[in-house]
């Protein structure tokens, strides 16, 4: 299991609740494809969104968010973490 950012555009506008629906749709099939979404970040200004990921693959990533309707292209493995 690698740890994945992934990062989706053109969501302007998106709202806390819309982004809590859509991070609910990922987790109701997450375990579809062996992946665990963490948490999901949004700015509404510029239409981005980050979701952190445990997942087999960033490939894994895509099908889930592809299934549950906010198709993502942009998928980044983060290997090293500080705090």
């Amino acid at each position: 299991m690698g740890k994945f950012m992934d990062v989706h555009h053109g969501m302007q506008g998106i709202t806390a609740d819309q982004l809590k629906e859509a991070h609910r749709r990922d987790l109701a099939i997450e375990a579809e494809e062996g992946v665990h979404f963490e948490q999901a970040w949004a700015d509404p200004k510029s239409g981005t969104v980050y979701c952190l990921s445990d997942a087999p693959s960033a490939d894994a990533v895509k099908r889930v968010h592809a299934q549950a309707g906010h198709p993502v292209t942009e998928v980044h493995e983060v290997s090293l973490t500080v705090s």
